[in-house]
């Protein structure tokens, strides 16, 4: 459901494929066709594969994810999503992460849906996600070791562990996996209703049920937020500054580190080399976030660093007024933001994992296809 909202939203299926094509194992294809369920137009995006030979285990999954040829980012969500869901299969089964064989969770095409919208969520360059309380379902589900419970123990674990609220639901099966609740735990940022902002895409991804109850769709709703005034510079917000001074924590997990703080709706997360007492190398990490999503940050600063403790300095922020448009390269769609000032476009700038994406799929360099895009917005007459 997750892949057929994203594809809905926009992410070119091509981008998912190319990702779960990175990771090497049997072929897998990602369909694409549209459905309706309870008469909403929605998109479905079957896996197909060959049945698993046999489980994987925690430890074979990290290692076919650490080696796939994949942006920093999707690989980041992927070992995220996979690492909780071990994690919350050892406390139901009372063994180590390490030991946790996924079975169904291991087959392919779980390994598929994790990579892929890992990859669709990348695409998109979400600055915070938000999500609704989770309906869960009732009734039970036949699993590896047998009938369990509806929500499987493995959702609770997950969502409880993310602090997500959650409902039973209108309809008696299950609603959520064990595989969509460690999505949403990785991805989400906040919990609640849809914030205020001026949408610009929504897509609705089709589950394989088509019940009475309800309409079973996910549905996806892309947008900037509103607290900046259309077309001006002086919209002004309050910001925090978080930081701390780490010395002691291994320089090559700090790309993950950022990478969590970003999902965790931080702004923009940043690292400053520094020199500390007895002359110690180290670095200052600053985060700028809002309130909104500043216990999230905290949280993921403490947990993923070694610090034992940050400082918060307040700001005034003022940003102007985006907007997204999309040029043609040679027949690949790129993404391009614009910012705005009283009207006119101050700024454009193509994002760089479609023209990443785009430059892998014509075969030419990236600097080439940046040009291109860039070339292309002002033939368009969207950059100033």
């Amino acid at each position: 459901m997750l892949l057929g909202a994203l594809v809905d939203a926009g992410v070119p299926v091509e981008t998912l494929q190319h990702a779960v094509d990175a990771i090497g194992v049997e072929p897998v294809r990602l369909r694409v066709r549209e459905v309706t369920r309870a008469g909403v137009a929605a998109t479905k995006v079957d896996v197909e594969c060959a049945d698993a030979a046999h489980s994987r285990d925690w430890r074979a999954i990290r290692g076919l994810l650490e080696s796939a040829g994949l942006d920093d980012a999707v690989r980041a969500t992927a070992l995220s999503a996979f690492e909780r869901l071990a994690t919350a299969e050892a406390k139901v089964h009372r063994t180590t992460p390490d030991d946790v064989h996924f079975h169904e969770v291991g087959a392919l095409d779980a390994i598929a849906d994790v990579v892929g919208v890992a990859a669709g969520f990348a695409a998109l360059g979400l600055d915070t996600v938000h999500a609704s309380p989770v309906t869960l379902g009732s009734g039970t589900v036949r699993g590896a070791h047998g009938a369990l419970p509806v929500p499987a123990p493995a959702v609770l674990e997950l969502l409880s562990a993310a602090g997500a609220p959650v409902v039973g639901g209108p309809a008696p099966y299950e609603m959520c996996t064990p595989t969509g609740a460690a999505l949403l735990a990785t991805t989400v940022s906040v919990w609640g209703a849809l914030p205020a902002l001026r949408v610009t895409a929504t897509g609705y991804g089709a589950g394989g049920r088509d019940p009475a109850e309800l309409p079973n769709v996910l549905r996806l709703v892309v947008g900037e937020t509103t607290s900046t005034p259309e077309g001006s510079a002086g919209g002004a917000g309050g910001a925090l500054v978080i930081e701390a001074n780490v010395d002691d924590l291994d320089p090559r997990v700090w790309p993950s580190v950022l990478g969590h703080l970003l999902r965790a709706g931080a702004s923009d997360a940043w690292l400053t080399p520094i020199l500390m007492k007895k002359g110690r190398p180290a670095h200052t990490l600053s985060v700028l976030v809002g309130d909104a999503a500043a216990e999230a940050v905290r949280r993921v600063v403490f947990t993923h660093t070694s610090t034992i403790g940050v400082r918060e300095i307040r700001f005034a922020k003022r940003a102007l007024a985006r907007d997204v448009a999309t040029v043609d390269v040679d027949g690949e769609p790129i993404r391009v933001k614009l910012a705005t000032l009283d009207g006119a476009v101050v700024n454009a700038q193509p994002e760089y994992e479609d023209v990443a994406s785009a430059a892998d799929r014509l075969g030419r360099p990236v600097r080439v296809v940046l040009a291109a895009a860039v070339a292309a917005a002002h033939s368009a007459g969207l950059a100033g």
